[in-house]
C-alpha cells in the first residue's frame, strides 16, 4: 500500500519537459520541512498497486510524474515495472535524499540543503530563496541545471543571477502563470 495524496493529468510545468502532458502521482509525506513548500502532500489515501496502475492506464498521456511531498518515500521497483508495463515514461521529482529505483527514465533532483544521495541525476532544478549558494547545486552531475523562483516572486532576480551565471537555465512555473493544475 502507497500513501497517495492526489492523481491528476495536465501539462508539466516546470523543468526539461515543461509543456509536456503527463499524469501526476503526488505522495503523501516528506521527510524535510522546507519553509517555502507551496504543495499541500500531508494528505491522502492508501492505494495498492492495481488501483493505481487502474487510474495510470485511464490516462492517454505517455509520461508519468511521480511527485510529493518526497516520492522516494514510497516507491520501488514492483510500482516502477507496473508502469512500464502500461507503456509509460517513468519520471521523478525528489528532493534527492533517498535512492530512487535503477528503472525510472527521468530524474528531477530538487535539492534543499540536505546531502543528496543519487547516483544519476538527469535535471537539477533549484527554487531560489536568495538565501543559499546554489553553485553548490552546480556540482551534482546532472545533464540540465535550473533555477527557479521561489513561488513566482522573486522571478527578476533569479533572472538576474542567471545572466552572471549563464550555466544555469530559467524554470518557471507555468502551470501557475497559466493557472492550471
Amino acid at each position: 500500500m502507497r500513501k497517495i495524496n492526489e492523481i491528476f493529468y495536465s501539462l508539466q510545468g516546470e523543468g526539461f519537459h515543461t509543456g509536456t502532458p503527463a499524469l501526476f502521482i503526488r505522495f503523501s509525506g516528506c521527510n524535510l520541512k522546507c519553509p517555502f513548500c507551496d504543495t499541500q502532500h500531508e494528505e491522502g489515501r492508501w492505494m495498492d498497486d492495481e488501483a493505481i496502475w487502474a487510474e495510470v492506464a485511464a490516462c492517454p498521456a505517455r509520461m508519468v510524474i511521480l511527485t510529493g511531498g518526497e516520492p522516494s518515500l514510497w516507491i520501488d521497483d514492483a510500482l516502477i515495472d507496473g508502469l512500464h508495463r502500461l507503456g509509460k515514461y517513468v519520471c521523478i521529482e525528489t528532493n534527492g535524499t533517498r535512492k530512487v529505483p535503477a528503472g525510472i527514465d527521468w530524474v528531477t533532483c530538487s535539492p534543499k540543503g540536505a546531502p543528496v544521495v543519487l547516483d544519476r541525476i538527469d535535471e537539477v532544478k533549484v527554487v531560489f530563496t536568495g538565501e543559499e549558494d546554489v553553485e553548490v547545486y552546480r556540482q551534482l552531475p546532472a545533464k540540465q541545471y535550473y533555477l527557479q523562483p521561489c513561488s513566482c516572486r522573486n522571478t527578476e532576480e533569479v533572472v538576474d543571477y542567471i545572466l552572471k551565471h549563464p550555466e544555469w537555465r530559467l524554470s518557471l512555473q507555468t502551470h501557475k502563470w497559466i493557472q492550471i493544475r
